[in-house]
């Protein structure tokens, strides 16, 4: 299983309504690669704060694949360049953690 974190840092002139969307897309056109096993994708948590929490970022998606193939696939799948295209003028910085478990 490869578990696929994604960190978004919204850009200084993305706003409110580029932050939803950007999660909005996540859930309405990332679902649509077939190998996307799971998907979630949300803002910070408004939990207490701890040192050791970073909640800078503006979304985070965590996307699950049954193997690397699946994980390539999506890479190179319409859908994600789809939502890449429609997103990337809203974030600043992004920052990926793939992990095998």
């Amino acid at each position: 299983m490869i578990i696929h974190t994604v960190y978004f840092w919204m850009a200084d002139t993305a706003t409110e309504s580029d932050r939803d969307q950007t999660v909005a897309d996540c859930r309405e056109l990332l679902t649509q690669v077939p190998t996307v096993r799971s998907l979630h994708a949300g803002t910070p948590a408004d939990t207490p704060p701890r040192d050791v929490v970073d909640g800078s970022f503006g979304v985070g998606l965590t996307v699950i694949f049954d193997d690397v193939a699946g994980a390539a696939v999506y890479d190179t799948h319409p859908k994600h360049l789809e939502f890449i295209e429609r997103n990337k003028h809203a974030w600043a910085k992004v920052v990926v953690y793939d992990v095998a478990a």
